[in-house]
């Protein structure tokens, strides 16, 4: 079970969204970039986080955000007849960039060693995905620990971190992630083995 199971449901909610931004000419490869530009603002938070625990609280938003626009992104690809080579690249491509941009800086305010291992190994989870679509025509989204479970463990370490968690909860909830990302990477191979 991960998130990413509640996807059509949560498609559903923003379907009319999706309506309304084809028929206004926007384009997947925008939001994609859009996706990608809110992930940058949100690795700025978490910085500002240094000054001011409180911009933290804005974290749990901005991913609810992200993981909207990157729904979007696809519904209107697949939906509205908008997807492209190029748009399937650069979606794959923005996800592991606003990973990177938006998990690193937590480094400044946690273990920097395992934020540093969470990345790299969401990294390689997602790079397997791909691989699979590459070499089997068939993207892994497995988990327990995909791209949408990952945004919601930084969405909560960043909510508790702002109300002030102990340090030690933090690195012990992160370094729970990094095993769940690290079964996901087996469950994805094992997937396209079978």
């Amino acid at each position: 079970m991960t998130i990413y199971d509640l996807k059509p449901k949560f498609q559903a909610l923003l379907r009319p969204i999706v309506k309304n931004l084809a028929s206004k000419g926007y384009t997947a490869n925008q939001v994609t970039i859009w996706a990608m530009l809110l992930s940058f603002v949100g690795g700025i938070f978490v910085l500002l986080g240094l000054v001011n625990k409180y911009f933290l609280l804005f974290i749990p938003f901005v991913m609810f955000i992200r993981m909207a626009l990157n729904a979007i992104d696809g519904m209107l690809a697949k939906e509205h007849d908008m997807k492209t080579k190029t748009g399937a690249m650069l979606n794959e491509i923005t996800d592991v960039v606003s990973d990177a941009v938006l998990y690193l800086p937590f480094a400044f305010l946690i273990n920097p060693i395992i934020v540093v291992l969470f990345v790299v190994i969401s990294i390689f989870t997602e790079f397997i995905g791909i691989s699979a679509q590459a070499v089997y025509n068939d993207r892994r989204y497995d988990g327990p620990m995909g791209k949408s479970d990952r945004a919601f463990v930084i969405g909560l370490i960043s909510l508790l971190f702002a109300i002030g968690i102990n340090f030690t909860i933090l690195n012990i909830i992160v370094t729970i992630a990094i095993v769940l990302a690290f079964l996901t990477m087996i469950n994805r191979w094992k997937k396209v083995n079978i």
